[in-house]
């Protein structure tokens, strides 16, 4: 049965309550078959912010059923009439901003104003924007014989298993999703561990709008509820972004299967500062590019800045001035920017690696912002963000993604030399170039090794933009026309002789 129409929820702890043990199978709420379920931390107090249901086996089967099921009849709805159902979705979606924003802040400690309102607000252009690439869900005619017919159709994959991160969980579940849904497959998500209400808050108001069984969620382990997904039989497809070490069990069991996948897995992202850069405008591009809002939890983090001898300390000093003015503090205060690191697992690695930088010879840690004074969050995991001087590329702080504010200021003298420092990583996700010099700026773009190469700029993943790395960043690409088309639809020839 159906849920009855939903009514924004503006208090995330009542709203986690209202979604603790539930699943989202078949278009109903439903708790985990077992009846388990496992506690959700607030990073930024320490305190329980709800308990997700343990999915398992046997919510997997179920829930592939579910969609295999209602796939064969969405496969046979019109593209146009997807595309409106899923822009109907965005509709639904912005009614819920808000809710959504702060839900997320408070399962990932991510600040309410400076990241996760604004990871809600994206949630709806997504559906927005794939929703409207129905009508490019075609093929070709083939010029092969004269007296036969013969053209080329896209057709869906199948049913679509989707496991999201814990970073920015909404935006890229959405990245999977809309163009899987658009493109006539159903979808089956897993959820991080980590984030579960958010997405599970998002998939039920989406179920508002689309058939009974076309999207289902989960939420449990990764071996208990994500290795059951992957293996299932009936799984034609899995979309996938975390960790190097689990893309790679993801493709051997996908490669047994003989089934597709899209693999993003991270990165050491280069940024290059020219001494001819304008400073004050690479500054501004290192705020955002490292992320420091979202406590540097992003994969594209601009974690190695290579900068210049002749503008190395100037940059330095700015750079720290700015971080400087940024508000440790409860993520759901308006005032706040930087929030709490998501689980207690990752602060202690990024503590780690922060002893590892300090106690490398020659280095300096410069620690930025202030850490919270609020008694509340005294049990906070929160990370005073570091900026690294005197490190060199070879160092662990800067080859291994930490995947925290954590970032190495690499002095460099000449362009060959860190054009090769730069790919000098076994990650490829994201590169970009500070300089005037017209020339330099495309030099580097073709020759920096990354699925993605921006001059001048930072931008986060947007919607037309193919998104995906390179060498163990993954394989694959999301955002675009072209991952609907390429990901989420194979190509059928059909030859029709009219002798």
């Amino acid at each position: 049965m159906r849920s009855p129409s939903l009514s924004p929820v503006l208090d995330p702890q009542a709203l986690a309550a209202e979604l603790s043990g539930k699943l989202l199978i078949g278009g109903a709420m439903v708790p985990a078959r077992s009846g388990r379920t496992f506690e959700v931390i607030d990073p930024a107090t320490g305190e329980v912010a709800g308990h997700a249901a343990l999915g398992e086996a046997a919510d997997v089967a179920a829930a592939v059923e579910a969609a295999a099921a209602a796939q064969r009849r969405w496969r046979d709805v019109p593209a146009r009439e997807r595309g409106r159902l899923v822009a109907d979705c965005a509709r639904a979606l912005s009614a819920h901003v808000e809710e959504l924003g702060r839900l997320v802040a408070l399962e990932t400690g991510k600040a309410l104003r400076t990241e996760s309102r604004l990871e809600a607000s994206i949630l709806a252009d997504v559906f927005t924007f794939f929703g409207g690439l129905a009508p490019e869900l075609k093929g070709e005619t083939v010029p092969f014989d004269p007296k036969m017919l013969t053209l080329t159709l896209r057709e869906p994959v199948g049913v679509v298993g989707a496991i999201i991160p814990w970073n920015v969980p909404m935006m890229l579940m959405a990245l999977k999703i809309a163009p899987a849904l658009v493109a006539g497959n159903a979808v089956v998500v897993k959820s991080a561990e980590e984030a579960p209400f958010a997405a599970l808050r998002a998939c039920q108001i989406m179920n508002q709008v689309l058939p009974a069984g076309v999207l289902n969620i989960l939420s449990g382990m990764g071996p208990d509820c994500g290795a059951p997904l992957v293996a299932h039989p009936k799984v034609a497809k899995i979309t996938f972004t975390g960790s190097v070490e689990t893309g790679r069990i993801i493709a051997r069991t996908a490669a047994d299967k003989l089934i597709p996948v899209t693999l993003e897995l991270g990165g050491k992202s280069p940024m290059i500062v020219m001494g001819d850069a304008d400073l004050d405008r690479a500054v501004d591009g290192a705020m955002i590019g490292m992320r420091f809002t979202r406590q540097g939890q992003s994969c594209t983090a601009a974690s190695r800045i290579f900068v210049h001898d002749s503008v190395h300390d100037a940059f330095a000093e700015k750079l720290k001035a700015k971080v400087d003015t940024l508000r440790m503090g409860d993520p759901l205060d308006e005032a706040t920017d930087i929030g709490a690191i998501v689980s207690p697992e990752q602060f202690e690695k990024v503590r780690n690696y922060i002893r590892i930088g300090a106690e490398t010879p020659g280095a300096r840690a410069l620690a930025c912002s202030a850490m919270p004074s609020d008694p509340r969050l005294a049990k906070g995991l929160f990370v005073q963000p570091v900026l690294f001087l005197g490190l060199d590329n070879d160092s662990r702080v800067a080859r291994e993604e930490i995947f925290g504010p954590v970032t190495c200021i690499i002095r460099f003298h000449d362009y060959e030399e860190v054009i090769a420092a730069a790919n000098d990583s076994e990650y490829g996700l994201a590169a970009t170039i500070w300089t005037r010099d017209l020339k330099t700026a495309l030099d580097a773009a073709h020759r920096l090794e990354a699925g993605i190469v921006q001059v001048n700029q930072n931008l986060v993943v947007q919607p037309n933009l193919s998104y995906g790395g390179v060498k163990s960043s993954g394989m694959g690409k999301e955002a675009s026309l072209e991952s609907m088309l390429e990901h989420f639809t194979h190509k059928k020839t059909v030859v029709l002789n009219m002798a």
